[in-house]
């Protein structure tokens, strides 16, 4: 596809996103598609949706704003901030640097990094400090992430998988 179908797929993701609409963001993905970012690691195709309709849906105060992006043929990138309160009650500004690759004009792979540990401390308080250095607490955060997302998954499809 061409850089300005690609740019206009960016564009239309963070409108998404920013409307609060995870379900539009969704199909922005191809079938198949790769993300992975620092809380939630590596998701593959349906799972991707879920997370952001999960994400979506439980917002009450989202801000998104895309300060920049770009596009080529084949890849892109985007500078994103989000602005919520995490479910501690806890306000957070995540600076976010996203990487894409696209095929047909859809995402294929999208990976979101950001600083994990100024993330969790203002998420989770001092003790994010602890999450983000120590491997056992930030496999276990992300392990909550994970099963937060299965139970969303059938609570959204009604099954008992």
């Amino acid at each position: 596809m061409s850089a300005d179908a690609n740019r206009a797929t960016i564009e239309r993701f963070y409108a998404a996103f920013a409307a609060g609409n995870g379900s539009a963001m969704t199909a922005c993905y191809g079938p198949g598609a790769h993300f992975r970012d620092p809380a939630f690691g590596d998701l593959e195709g349906e799972d991707i949706g879920a997370m952001w309709r999960m994400l979506t849906g439980r917002a009450k105060d989202l801000k998104i704003e895309l300060h920049e992006h770009e596009a080529g043929e084949e890849s892109g990138s985007a500078h994103w901030i989000a602005r919520y309160t995490f479910s501690t009650g806890r306000p957070v500004v995540n600076d976010i640097q996203a990487k894409f690759r696209f095929a047909g004009g859809l995402i294929a792979d999208h990976v979101d990094d950001f600083d994990f540990r100024k993330w969790a401390k203002q998420a989770l308080g001092p003790s994010g400090n602890l999450v983000a250095v120590l491997p056992p607490l930030r496999s276990k955060a992300r392990a909550k992430a994970l099963a937060q997302l299965a139970a969303y998954k059938r609570d959204e499809t009604g099954s008992s998988l």
